[in-house]
């Protein structure tokens, strides 16, 4: 069953949003307008989108694989989560970025990517003195190969 997602574009031109079956189960999204970078500078790209997340899913916005060799771009917050709260008529979404050398991003450029999730449920933690696992050896204990 397909979930109905509400977009509102912010620029009459957008390309809309599209879903491609059998590829991902991201989706691109597309910067809303030119912006230029000089090295170790950090912006928000506008995305040019408001949306309204069905209730108990957030999405879930990350760097395409191809962001960094194309633009030389971090997404500063590795990746960023919007609640199905940030929801109205002027709530843009935006990407975090810091440039590693000096770029141009164009309108349109396809800079980043997301998906949705449903929301974790309520946890609740409970203290022990021991866990039932087997220890692996810590972190990074796995090796080069």
């Amino acid at each position: 069953m397909k979930e109905t997602i509400r977009v509102r574009y912010l620029d009459p031109e957008a390309e809309p949003l599209r879903f491609i079956e059998g590829k991902s189960d991201w989706v691109d999204l597309r910067a809303a307008r030119q912006i230029h970078f000089e090295a170790g500078e950090f912006r928000l790209i506008p995305l040019g989108i408001a949306v309204a997340l069905p209730e108990g899913y957030e999405a879930h916005v990350a760097p395409r694989s191809s962001t960094f060799k194309n633009f030389g771009l971090l997404q500063v917050n590795g990746v960023g989560v919007v609640d199905s709260s940030y929801c109205g008529d002027n709530d843009e979404w935006f990407v975090p970025m810091l440039a590693t050398r000096p770029v141009t991003v164009e309108k349109g450029d396809r800079i980043c990517q997301f998906r949705i999730m449903k929301k974790q449920p309520e946890l609740e933690f409970i203290t022990v003195e021991h866990l039932v696992g087997e220890d692996r050896g810590g972190f990074g204990s796995t090796g080069l190969r």
